[in-house]
C-alpha cells in the first residue's frame, strides 16, 4: 500500500483553489457592452423624441433591455433606469403625435 500511494501523482502540498481574477484587479475583464446600449440607448430616445421618429425611439427600447440584460448586479442601476425611461417616453410621446402605424424608413 505505501508502494501505491509513492506512486501516486498527487502532491496534496502543491493543490491550489482556482480563484477568480477579480476586476480590480485586472480591468481588462470589465464588459462595456451595458455602458456602450446604455449611450446608444439615450442618443437613439433623444433622436426619436426629437426627430419625431418612432423607429429610433425602438431601438432605444432595445438597447436600454440589452444594457439591462448585460449589466451586473453590483453596478447602479440609475443611469440604466432613466435610459430606459427615457426610451419608453420617447416611444410614448412619438405615438401621441402620430398615431398612425410605424412605416419602414427606407
Amino acid at each position: 500500500m505505501s508502494a501505491n500511494n509513492s506512486s501516486d501523482p498527487h502532491r496534496p502540498s502543491k493543490i491550489q483553489r482556482y480563484k477568480p481574477p477579480s476586476s480590480e484587479t485586472n480591468q481588462t475583464l470589465e464588459d462595456p457592452t451595458p455602458d456602450y446600449m446604455n449611450l446608444l440607448g439615450m442618443i437613439f430616445s433623444m433622436c426619436g423624441l426629437m426627430l419625431k421618429l418612432k423607429w429610433c425611439a425602438w431601438v432605444a427600447v432595445y438597447c436600454s433591455f440589452i444594457s439591462f440584460a448585460n449589466s451586473r448586479s453590483s453596478e447602479d442601476t440609475k443611469q440604466m433606469m432613466s435610459s430606459f425611461m427615457l426610451s419608453i417616453s420617447a416611444v410614448v410621446m412619438s405615438y401621441l403625435q402620430n398615431p398612425q402605424p410605424m412605416t419602414t424608413p427606407w
